[in-house]
């Protein structure tokens, strides 16, 4: 039998929700749009038939964007992080996500172009930072503080040493 996510976060857009979640799912697989609801009347942030709210299922997992209009941005305090099998998906993404105006940030994080954070994450990096030799796992981070886009190579190298 088949789990109900009884949790889904829910991302605020000023009229661009229904783009960003096609975006999104363009980028992952086991994505989709399930649904898109329109506005039975106006209202602060859209008129009535416009989008209003989009379910959308990213990697597996729900999530809703509202078209809630300007007042609210997002922050870094709240990000996606996406575990990848290896440094070709990490490139993918992060050309995919950096793209159309997002931006680079630091330490394997960017921001896409609706401004939503993201950290786009090697599957090596946790397994090389949990070393039982602190030495190891010192050089791996002190290499990932210095890159902006992860890089496994590069992290892998300084695990070794």
């Amino acid at each position: 039998m088949a789990s109900l996510q009884r949790i889904t976060p829910c991302l605020w857009f000023d009229g661009n929700a229904e783009e960003a979640a096609r975006f999104y799912v363009s980028l992952l697989p086991d994505s989709r749009i399930d649904r898109v609801g329109r506005a039975p009347a106006s209202y602060p942030g859209g008129e009535e038939g416009a989008v209003l709210l989009v379910d959308f299922t990213l990697a597996g997992q729900t999530f809703q964007a509202l078209n809630g209009g300007p007042n609210f941005r997002f922050t870094e305090a709240i990000s996606f992080s996406v575990s990848c099998a290896d440094q070709a998906e990490v490139d993918r993404l992060w050309s995919a996500l950096t793209a159309g105006g997002g931006a680079p940030i630091q330490c394997g994080w960017l921001k896409d172009r609706y401004g939503l954070s993201w950290q786009i994450v090697p599957e090596a990096l946790p397994r090389l930072m949990s070393n039982s030799d602190p030495a190891q796992a010192a050089r791996v981070f002190k290499a990932m503080m210095q890159m902006v886009k992860l890089d496994v190579a590069q992290l892998e190298r300084a695990h070794a040493g």
